[in-house]
């Protein structure tokens, strides 16, 4: 199929597949004028890239998790476990790290509001 097709049954736009080559994530035969060409396989695999991306992770990372799909073993899947627990613990000091902005923020609100809360007591009391 071409890549106009793949990305309509994968569900993404033809520029997507077109970095995820870029990014050695996907691979395409040519045709002999140079087109891209894909199989059936390759829209279960650019749905999977998908998911990974939608799990948060980046185009290196998931790079470094497909030899588990490409050469399954018990090693390469010990490797992207591994691997997905260090982005996970990423994530979770992300999230850390947002709370603590979210929380410092909150303390500026409140400090905002009792401050033009004074400036209106005492502009009624003038």
């Amino acid at each position: 199929m071409r890549i106009g097709e793949l990305a309509e049954r994968a569900g993404v736009s033809v520029r997507s597949l077109r970095y995820y080559e870029e990014q050695a994530l996907l691979t395409s035969t040519r045709s002999a004028s140079g087109q891209r060409q894909y199989t059936e396989y390759e829209v279960e695999r650019v749905r999977f890239i998908q998911r990974l991306y939608a799990a948060g992770l980046s185009s290196r990372t998931i790079a470094a998790l497909l030899p588990c799909v490409d050469s399954p073993s018990e090693e390469n899947s010990d490797a992207a476990l591994d691997r997905m627990a260090e982005e996970r613990d990423r994530l979770t000091a992300h999230i850390a790290d947002l709370v603590q902005t979210r929380d410092a923020l909150d303390r500026l609100m409140t400090s905002a509001r009792a401050y033009r809360d004074q400036l209106q007591t005492a502009a009624t009391c003038v």
